[in-house]
């Protein structure tokens, strides 16, 4: 009997002390080219504030902004490759009401040394090489991923740039947007996000792979730094940028939301609708340390260029909120 009485206690003991001890989850979603310095980010946060637990989400941007504008998934913070899917997406849509812009990073064409003519290609001949026919050639889904809509402005403009008519047809034959099915057999092979395409390209499915540099250098992987004219680096170059562009989907099917060129800017928001964000005082804490000169450094190790200090468009003022 005694026995049994103290067990119930210890029941009852837990039932109330335990959660005052669960921690409370961040839940973020960015883009895949972010995962690497957002988990350093959330592990250091966690150091700080060990109440709360940063829960990662990795998908390309566009994929990421339709989990909360249309599959209404709850979220804290959402961290886009690009500032304007963030603008398309969630503030036109009222999902969210800033756009925070703080990273910068370039596209490079990368590869390993078990890839086609790995032993010459240069930043010189690159573009010969990724049309020799044995050569495969990788790019993230345009639709779902702003570095899948980067890579086809960059071979855009390297056909302006080298002066090689008709490179973008001859690389990829698609016309000006993409869908599953459209790529060459044998040629292109095409994933949701560009890191998803690394596992391919170290197991040498792949040869070539268009890609951010950052994750490059993230995941030890060669790279060609491309020309500043067509890396997508340069706000020298943007007038140049401008003149090539690329079609993704639209908010509904079958219609169309028009990429061009431009400086690569990376975004990050809070979003605010009926359900998010769930955790309001972790996702103020956790974007304020993205934004802060902690988080910046993160990124600078990481391999992307940061803004400093962040620009911040719209309504921030839950940034301040406690």
């Amino acid at each position: 009997m005694l026995k049994r009485f103290f067990s119930f206690v210890l029941v009852f003991i837990l039932a109330f002390t335990l959660p005052a001890f669960a921690k409370k989850d961040i839940i973020v979603f960015h883009a895949g080219s972010l995962s690497v310095p957002f988990k350093k980010m959330a592990k250091e946060l966690e150091k700080l504030h060990p109440e709360y637990h940063v829960v990662l989400e990795a998908s390309g941007s566009r994929m990421a902004a339709r989990k909360i504008a249309d599959l209404h998934r709850p979220c804290d913070v959402m961290g886009s490759a690009d500032y304007t899917v963030i603008n398309n997406l969630l503030i036109d849509t009222g999902n969210a009401k800033f756009n925070a812009l703080f990273a910068t990073n370039e596209m490079a064409i990368v590869f390993t040394d078990k890839s086609r003519y790995a032993n010459i290609i240069n930043s010189k001949n690159w573009y010969k090489i990724l049309l020799k026919k044995d050569v495969i050639v990788g790019h993230s889904n345009p639709n779902d991923d702003p570095c899948g809509y980067r890579a086809m402005l960059v071979a855009k403009l390297a056909e302006k740039y080298y002066h090689i008519p008709g490179f973008f047809k001859k690389l990829f034959g698609y016309p000006d947007y993409y869908k599953p099915g459209f790529e060459k057999k044998g040629k292109v092979i095409v994933r949701p996000k560009e890191t998803d395409l690394i596992a391919l390209l170290q197991m040498h499915y792949i040869d070539y792979i268009f890609l951010y540099k950052s994750v490059a250098i993230q995941h030890h992987l060669r790279y060609i730094t491309l020309p500043p004219e067509i890396s997508l680096k340069s706000k020298k170059f943007e007038d140049f940028y401008k003149t090539v562009s690329f079609k993704v989907s639209g908010k509904k099917p079958g219609q169309f939301i028009v990429k061009k060129g431009a400086p690569m800017i990376y975004g990050l928001t809070i979003p605010q609708n009926f359900n998010s964000p769930p955790n309001k005082k972790g996702a103020v804490l956790f974007a304020k340390f993205i934004l802060s000169k902690e988080g910046q450094k993160i990124m600078k190790e990481c391999g992307q260029g940061i803004i400093n200090p962040p620009i911040i468009e719209g309504d921030a003022s839950i940034l301040n909120s406690k």
